[in-house]
């Protein structure tokens, strides 16, 4: 399967379960690959023929920032859902990074997998 991969996409959130995690905003950092098949857009040319990932990272940070959520498991989960389900994406990798969640940390990071079955 061909991939789309966007790293680094940097939004604000409320994420976390702790009463002063609830206040304000947070950042976090996404990573999303999208498991396609590139193999028509690729002979045509067309941006008819491809996964539009312009659309989907819309639609991601559309969602994110409007969200809240107590852990990464379930932003992560939201993420993929709006991909698979909205998007049409067949098939898609996410990565959720919270810098500064823990001491002494860069960041913590939950990764998931999942196709539009997993919302069936």
């Amino acid at each position: 399967m061909d991939r789309i991969n966007i790293t680094g996409l940097r939004l604000r959130c409320i994420i976390g379960f702790n009463p002063d995690e609830r206040r304000e905003k947070q950042d976090v950092v996404i990573d999303m690959t999208f498991f396609t098949d590139l193999r028509k857009g690729g002979v045509t040319d067309d941006p008819n023929d491809i996964l539009n990932y312009k659309t989907v990272n819309k639609a991601v940070i559309k969602h994110v920032e409007a969200s809240s959520f107590n852990t990464l498991e379930a932003l992560a989960t939201s993420i993929a859902r709006v991909a698979c389900v909205d998007c049409a994406v067949p098939h898609i990798l996410v990565t959720v990074h919270k810098p500064g969640a823990l001491r002494f940390t860069d960041d913590v990071s939950v990764t998931l997998e999942r196709t539009p079955a997993d919302f069936a």
